[in-house]
C-alpha cells in the first residue's frame, strides 16, 4: 500500500475522532470544518514521521489534539485553507433537532472544560478503553477512571444546574 492510500484509510477510519475533536474546540459550523481541514493537512505533512512506536489512533489524536490547541491559541489569526479533497470532509450531519440541541448543550459545557479533560470525554466518546485513554494522554489507567467519573459528575450537575433555572432541557 503506497502513502497516499495509507493515509486516506488512516483518515477514514479516524474521521469521526477528528470531526469530534474539531466540533469540541469550535463554535461554528466553519470553523469546525476549517479545524478539520488543518488537522488532516498537518496529518499529512507529518505522516511519514509516524514512527509506529504507538497506535496510528494514538498518534493521530496527538497530532489532532495539538492542532486544536494551537488554533485555539491563534484564533484571531484566520488561515485561509483549501480542502485536499472533498472525500476527506464527508463528515455526515445531524439531522435531528433534538439530538441537535442536546449536542449543543452538551458542547456548551464541554467548553467549560480543561484542554486535558476535553480530551479525556473526546477519547471516552470514541469508545477507547481507559487503558487507551491512559496511553494516549499521558496518564495512568486509574487517573483515567478518577478523571472520568469526576467530568461525568461536573457535567451532570452543569446540566442539572441549568435545568433547575429553566435555561435549557436535556
Amino acid at each position: 500500500m503506497d502513502k497516499k492510500d495509507a493515509f486516506v484509510k488512516a483518515i477514514k477510519e479516524s474521521q469521526n475522532l477528528i470531526y469530534k475533536i474539531a466540533s469540541i474546540y469550535t463554535k461554528t459550523t466553519e470553523d469546525r470544518n476549517d479545524l478539520a481541514q488543518e488537522i488532516i493537512c498537518q496529518l499529512w505533512k507529518s505522516f511519514e514521521t509516524f514512527n509506529q512506536n504507538s497506535a496510528l489512533s494514538t498518534w493521530m489524536y496527538r497530532v489532532a489534539t495539538n492542532v486544536a490547541i494551537y488554533h485555539l491559541k491563534t484564533a484571531k489569526r484566520k488561515v485561509l485553507t483549501v480542502p485536499l479533497n472533498e472525500q476527506f470532509l464527508d463528515f455526515s450531519e445531524i439531522d435531528n433537532s433534538v439530538i441537535e440541541e442536546r449536542w449543543q448543550i452538551f458542547k456548551q459545557h464541554l467548553n467549560k472544560l480543561s484542554l486535558l479533560d476535553k480530551g479525556i470525554v473526546i477519547l471516552y466518546l470514541e469508545n477507547k478503553s481507559h487503558e487507551e485513554i491512559a496511553q494516549m494522554i499521558g496518564i495512568s489507567v486509574s487517573n483515567v477512571g478518577t478523571k472520568l467519573s469526576r467530568i461525568k459528575e461536573k457535567l451532570k450537575q452543569q446540566i442539572l444546574n441549568d435545568n433547575q433555572y429553566g435555561t435549557r432541557r436535556f
